[in-house]
C-alpha cells in the first residue's frame, strides 16, 4: 500500500520566508496605490519566489500492514490448582489459542504467571506491565486473563489501550473454611497468660448442612494438641500461657469439614518470644570474703535480676554484749524467705554460708523440697564446706551433687572444662577456654583456692586443681543444683592474669538451672534463615554421634536430613524446604517444630474465586468478566468505542497499525521552472505596464 503527500523543505529559515512575504505584499500595496496594472502579476511572481524557497516536494510513502496482538495471561499460582481450575485453564487457553489464532493478522502472545516469590502471592499485575512494555502499544488489540480473580498486585496493572477481558475459573458453588489469626503478641512473659485473637470463617457459597460450630485444636511446640469447639463466625480471645523462654511456636488447626475447596488455610502458627519478667534471685552470703561485693554487683548490674540479699555474721548463741538495736538494720525474716514465700524464687544461692545454727534444720528440709519441686540452687563454696559447718551436714546432703573430702587445696590452677564440659552447653564455646592438659594460647586466669570434692553424682564440667571436679551439675526431682567448689571466682572480675568470663559462665548456669530450651543438654533446634526457605538443624548431644532428623512436611510427607559434627556436643545440617508451611522435626523422644512462612500460604487466604481484585482495570479498559463454568467465550473483533462483550462472546478491537517500507521525496518543480515562471510573470506585469504608458 502506498500513500502521496505534500511536504516542504524550505531553502532558507521560516522566519525569514515570513519577512519576504511581508515585504512582498508592502510592494503589491505600493503598485495598487500608484494604479499600476500590472501589480495582480506581480503578486502570483512573488508568490512563485516564495513558493520555490519554501522546497515543496511530493512524498510517497510505501507502507505493510501489521498484524494485531492479543495478550494471553495464563496464571499457575497456587490457588488455580483448587477444584477443577487447572482443568479450566488448560481448556480455555488451548481454545483461546485456536480462535485468535484463526483471526486474519492477529497474533497472540501468551504470558504464565507462577507463584510470586517469597510467599507474595499471585503478581498477575506486574506481569501484565511486563508483557505491555515488551509489544508496540499501537498493535495491541486486547488482553485476557484466565484466572481465580485473586490478584496480590492489581494496581500495578497498567492502562491497557484495548479491552481487558477476565476469564474466571473456579464454581458458583465453591465454598470454604479458614482460619484467621487477627491479633497475637510478638513476646509473652513466661508463666503468665498472653491473649490471641482469632476467627473461623465460611466463605463462598457454604451449603445449608454445614453446621455454626467448628473443632479447633491447638498445639503449643508440637505436643499433644488440645481441641475446643467453638462458634463460626465470631471472634475469639485465647489464653495462652508460655512455658520457656526463646521462641514458642504455637499451631492452631481447624478441623477439616468435607466439601471446602482446601484444607490449606485451616491451620495458622503463632511464633511468641518467650520472656522472663524478672529472675527471682535469693542471695545468702555467710563469711564476708572479697568476692561477697562481686556477686551483689554481678546480680544487681543486671536489670533482668530481682535480688534479695542478705548476709549472715552471727549466730544466735553469741553473747558480747552489743546491743540487738546495734547488730541490723531489719530483722533476718528466715521464716518468711524460706518457709512462706520461697516458691516465689527462681534461684537460690548460697555464697560461703555456714551453717552456724542459724537456719533451723526444718528451713533446709523445706529448701530440699522446694528443688525437688522445681527449684535451684547454687552453692559457691568456700573453706567451711569442708567443716563440720558445711550445708553438706544438713538435709541438702540429700541433693547435693558431691561429697566435701574435708581438704582445702589453696594452690594457684587453671580452671578448665572437662571432656564432658566440652560438650555440656554451660561450659561448652566460653570465650578463652584452655585446652584439657593446658595450652600456650589465650586463657583465663588462674584461681587460688579450691575445695576438694568427692563422689560426685552430677556431671562434672569443670575440673581445677589436681583434676579435682571445680563444677558440678545436677538434677533433683524435678529441680536443679549447681555446685562450685571454689570462692575465688570473683579474681576473674578483677581481671587476675587477664580474668575470665564470669559473667558468662554464672549467666549460663543460672539460665541452665531456669531450664532454658538453648541450655539444655539434649536439644533439638531449627533455625530459619530469614529472607530465605532454608532451615539450620541443631541437635546438642551429650553423645558422641548423632542420628538423622525426621522431618514431616505440611503435605504430611516425611525426610530425613543427616547430620554433621561442627564442634563438640552440636550436630547441625542446612536443608532447604521446598514450600512454605509448618514443619516437624523428630528424632527419639525429641521434638520441635518450625515455621517457614505462614504455615497457610498467601494463595489461600481467599480460595474462592473472584473478579473483585481486577474489577477497576476490567472497567477501565471496557473489558468484561466471563465464567468458564458456563463455557468459553467465542472471539470477536469490534469496533473502537463499540461494546466488547457480550452473552457468550469477548472482542478484541483490530488496531490498523502499519510499517513504513520505503519513502521517496520527488521536488514539485524543478528550480529552473520555477526560475522561469516567476521571470515570465515579471516581464508580462513589465509589458502591460508599459502599453499603459504609451496609451497615454
Amino acid at each position: 500500500m502506498s500513500g502521496l503527500s505534500v511536504i516542504f523543505v524550505p531553502l532558507l529559515p521560516w522566519a525569514v520566508l515570513g519577512a519576504g512575504a511581508g515585504l512582498a505584499v508592502a510592494m503589491l500595496a505600493l503598485a495598487l496605490w500608484r494604479g499600476l496594472p500590472g501589480w495582480p502579476l506581480r503578486g502570483v511572481a512573488a508568490m512563485v519566489l516564495l513558493a520555490a524557497l519554501s522546497g515543496p516536494s511530493l512524498q510517497r510513502e510505501e507502507t505493510e500492514a501489521l498484524s494485531d496482538i492479543v495478550l494471553l495471561l495464563d496464571d499457575r499460582s497456587a490457588s488455580q490448582g483448587l477444584g477443577g481450575r487447572a482443568a479450566q485453564t488448560d481448556a480455555a487457553v488451548a481454545a483461546l489459542e485456536a480462535r485468535i489464532g484463526a483471526l486474519p493478522g492477529t497474533e497472540l502472545r501468551r504470558v504464565t504467571v507462577p507463584d510470586g516469590e517469597e510467599n507474595s502471592g499471585t503478581r498477575l499485575g506486574a506481569a501484565l506491565a511486563e508483557a505491555l512494555a515488551a509489544e508496540p502499544r499501537a498493535r495491541v488489540a486486547g488482553a485476557v486473563v484466565i484466572s481465580d480473580g485473586q490478584v496480590h498486585d492489581a494496581p500495578l496493572i497498567p492502562e491497557l489501550p484495548a479491552p481487558l477481558h477476565l476469564l474466571l475459573t473456579g464454581a458458583p458453588q465453591d465454598w470454604d473454611r479458614r482460619l484467621v489469626i487477627q491479633t497475637a503478641p510478638a513476646f509473652g512473659i513466661i508463666g503468665e497468660p498472653v491473649s490471641i485473637r482469632l476467627r473461623i470463617e465460611d466463605v463462598g457459597a457454604v451449603p445449608a448442612g454445614v453446621g455454626s460450630r467448628a473443632k479447633v485444636s491447638i498445639s503449643i511446640e508440637g505436643e499433644e494438641p488440645n481441641e475446643y469447639e467453638v462458634s463460626v463466625g465470631r471472634d475469639l480471645e485465647l489464653p495462652l500461657t508460655l512455658r520457656h523462654g526463646g521462641q514458642n511456636v504455637v499451631q492452631f488447626s481447624v478441623l477439616p469439614v468435607e466439601g471446602e475447596l482446601t484444607t490449606r488455610n485451616n491451620d495458622a502458627v503463632v511464633q511468641i518470644n518467650g520472656v522472663r519478667d524478672r529472675l527471682r534471685v535469693l542471695l545468702v552470703s555467710g563469711e564476708p570474703h572479697a568476692g561477697e561485693r562481686t556477686w551483689r554487683n554481678l546480680l544487681k548490674s543486671d536489670p533482668g535480676v530481682d535480688l534479695v540479699h542478705f548476709t549472715i555474721l552471727r549466730p544466735p548463741e553469741k553473747q558480747d554484749g552489743v546491743p540487738v538495736a546495734e547488730l541490723s538494720l531489719i530483722a533476718f525474716p528466715t521464716q518468711e524467705l524460706f518457709i512462706d514465700k520461697i516458691d516465689e524464687f527462681d534461684l537460690i544461692i548460697f555464697d560461703r554460708y555456714g551453717e552456724r545454727g542459724i537456719l533451723p534444720s526444718a528451713y533446709f528440709e523445706n529448701i530440699r523440697d522446694y528443688v525437688l519441686k522445681g527449684g535451684a540452687v547454687l552453692v559457691a563454696a568456700g573453706p567451711e564446706y569442708a567443716t563440720v559447718e558445711s550445708l553438706w551436714q544438713t538435709d541438702l546432703a540429700d541433693i547435693l551433687p558431691a561429697r566435701p573430702t574435708g581438704r582445702v587445696l589453696a594452690e594457684p590452677f587453671l580452671p578448665r572444662p572437662t571432656e564432658l564440659g566440652l560438650r555440656h552447653p554451660v561450659t561448652a564455646g566460653l570465650e578463652g577456654a584452655p585446652g584439657l592438659e593446658g595450652d600456650d594460647g589465650p586463657h583465663w586466669g588462674r584461681w587460688l583456692r579450691q575445695i576438694e570434692l568427692s563422689d560426685p553424682t552430677g556431671e562434672v564440667v569443670m575440673q581445677g586443681a589436681r583434676g579435682a571436679p571445680l563444677l558440678v551439675l545436677s538434677r533433683a526431682g524435678e529441680g536443679r543444683l549447681a555446685l562450685l567448689a571454689s570462692d575465688h571466682a570473683w579474681l576473674w572480675d578483677r581481671g587476675y592474669e587477664g580474668g575470665g568470663p564470669q559473667l558468662e559462665l554464672l549467666r549460663r548456669i543460672a539460665h541452665w538451672e531456669m531450664k532454658e530450651p538453648e541450655l539444655e543438654e539434649e536439644a533439638l533446634f531449627a533455625e530459619v534463615e530469614p529472607g530465605s526457605m532454608a532451615l539450620t538443624v541443631v541437635r546438642r548431644t551429650m553423645e558422641g554421634q548423632a542420628d538423622p532428623v525426621q522431618v514431616t512436611l505440611p503435605d504430611g510427607s516425611t525426610r530425613e536430613i543427616a547430620l554433621q559434627e561442627t564442634a563438640p556436643g552440636r550436630f547441625t545440617a542446612r536443608w532447604v524446604a521446598p514450600e512454605a508451611g509448618l514443619y516437624r522435626l523428630a528424632q527419639g523422644d525429641l521434638e520441635r517444630v518450625a515455621a517457614l512462612g505462614p504455615a497457610s500460604p498467601r494463595e489461600y487466604e481467599e480460595p474462592i474465586a473472584s473478579p473483585e481484585p481486577l474489577a477497576a482495570a476490567l472497567v477501565a479498559s471496557g473489558g468484561a468478566v466471563t465464567r468458564l463454568s458456563d463455557g468459553i467465550p467465542a472471539v470477536r473483533t469490534v469496533r473502537e468505542g463499540r461494546p466488547s462483550a457480550g452473552r457468550g462472546w469477548i472482542g478484541i478491537t483490530p488496531r490498523g497499525a502499519a510499517a513504513t517500507t520505503d519513502i521517496r521525496v520527488v521536488p514539485l518543480l524543478p528550480a529552473w521552472a520555477w526560475l522561469a515562471i516567476a521571470a515570465l510573470l515579471s516581464v508580462a506585469a513589465w509589458l502591460r505596464e508599459g502599453r499603459g504608458r504609451t496609451r497615454a
